[in-house]
């Protein structure tokens, strides 16, 4: 029998509750104005209703460079606990605009080493394949 050794408390309690990830067939680039912040073709697309999509891009396709790690943390029953980055060219609009779950529950293990943008802080295109 597996056993899960870092199970969501939210599944527990809401076993009902669908979040889904899957590959984004395509490419995304995040940028702060002329600054680009991302780019990958690798991204993946997480839905959870009711909250807008978010594209989750590998930390290798991040520029890391361009963010600044925030004070700020916040936890989500599903996921895990979420750490922020802020943009740096995007200055204060660019406040804790990126989050990482760093060490997701189990069940959203595939958002390990990903991150994902506001998209009313930056500007994110996807382009479909």
């Amino acid at each position: 029998m597996d056993q899960i050794a870092n199970p969501a408390p939210g599944f527990q309690s809401n076993p009902g509750k669908v979040i889904t990830v899957e590959p984004y067939r395509g490419a995304v680039v995040v940028r702060a104005g002329d600054t680009v912040i991302a780019t990958s073709t690798r991204a993946k697309l997480l839905s959870e209703p009711p909250y807008p999509q978010a594209f989750y891009i590998p930390f290798e396709d991040i520029d890391f460079t361009q963010l600044g790690k925030t004070a700020l943390s916040t936890h989500c029953p599903y996921k895990g606990d979420a750490s922020y980055w802020s943009v740096l060219p995007a200055g204060e609009t660019g406040k804790d605009a990126m989050w990482a779950y760093q060490q997701p529950f189990d069940e959203m293990a595939e958002i390990r080493d990903h991150g994902a943008f506001y998209a009313n802080r930056v500007t994110i295109e996807a382009t479909p394949a």
